[in-house]
């Protein structure tokens, strides 16, 4: 059995996880090295890409800042998310503010250092990264369209990040249109789960004064945005099936737009924090298995990966 001391610090371990939450890092690390193999660096061996430190220091980096943003983002929101997250809030204040602030700094410093490691560019990207997340959490997330606009792209930043490592390596210029096109469709599906979670938030937005789009416009509004939002997702679709080959990913397309189309149905008819939530909880879904299929781009990748690694481990068995 733990003593009271030790349960203590298990308890704020769990609180810090919950703060930076930990259970989207690995999602954004998985999605950062499946955008690389398969899409950035797809005409390189996957292995090659996959074992590139300079790519696993950018990966690391990345990780390391969206947790710090995300530290930072809980330290301007603390009173906002009593009213609208009771439950997380008072786990996420078993943590100190001053706490959260020393590993807030400390995670940037390492973040620089880690960009250092690959190039000065590197490091300066992140230092500027650092800094957009700190105007967005202290400032800009308070006002309408501005905030939701600069929120999505601080999440598709870290993919930047990834794309000016290989961009030297792109030839062809229908290659920046295909990779423009996926970004499209990230940013599309991004921007609607912001605007639902503006709706689901809007009583705690309201009460402390933060003028989103639900709040200044009202609801009627952003469901007519969001539902043009799904609608404008049949174009970087329509030119990543046309003008590229993305294998079996298409089926993942064509799900989507069947999720979208009862999505809308189902938004129009909601009213309650609770409803709210369910598509919230839908577009996550949607975003997250968007990761898992970029796999479905080049399938016999992880074939031959895997029948690599079986003859790497004869070759190890056989050395002995």
């Amino acid at each position: 059995m733990l003593s009271r001391k030790n349960k203590i610090f298990v308890m704020k371990i769990v609180s810090l996880f919950s703060v930076i939450r930990g259970y989207n890092i690995p999602v954004i690390i998985l999605a950062q090295y499946l955008s690389a193999i398969f899409i950035l660096a797809k005409d390189k061996p996957a292995l090659e890409t996959l074992l590139d430190i300079n790519l696993f220091w950018i990966v690391l980096a990345s990780s390391v800042t969206i947790a710090s943003g995300y530290i930072i983002n809980s330290f301007y929101d603390s009173k906002k998310d009593l009213i609208n997250r009771p439950n997380k809030s008072k786990l996420d204040r078993l943590v100190s503010q001053k706490t959260k602030l020393t590993v807030y700094f400390a995670l940037n410093f390492l973040a620089a250092f880690l960009g250092l490691l690959v190039s000065w560019r590197a490091a300066l990207f992140f230092s500027v990264y650092i800094f957009l997340i700190w105007f967005y959490s202290h400032k800009i997330k308070r006002y309408a369209i501005i905030g939701n606009l600069m929120s999505t792209i601080m999440t598709i930043l870290p993919f930047f990040a990834i794309f000016l490592m290989y961009y030297k390596d792109i030839e062809h210029s229908s290659s920046y249109i295909v990779i423009f096109s996926h970004a499209a469709f990230l940013f599309l599906l991004l921007s609607i789960r912001e605007l639902i979670k503006d709706l689901e938030n809007i009583l705690g937005d309201f009460t402390n004064s933060y003028q989103t789009i639900p709040v200044v416009y009202g609801e009627k509004v952003s469901k007519y945005i969001i539902t043009i939002l799904s609608i404008l997702t049949v174009i970087p679709v329509y030119i990543l099936i046309e003008l590229d080959d993305v294998g079996y990913m298409d089926i993942y397309f064509y799900c989507c737009f069947i999720v979208l189309i009862f999505f809308v149905l189902y938004l129009w008819k909601s009213k309650s924090k609770v409803q709210y939530l369910n598509l919230h909880n839908v577009m996550k879904i949607l975003i997250v298995s968007g990761v898992f299929c970029i796999v479905l781009i080049e399938p016999s990748v992880l074939i031959h990966g895997k029948k690599l690694l079986v003859s790497m481990d004869v070759s190890f068995f056989k050395m002995l």
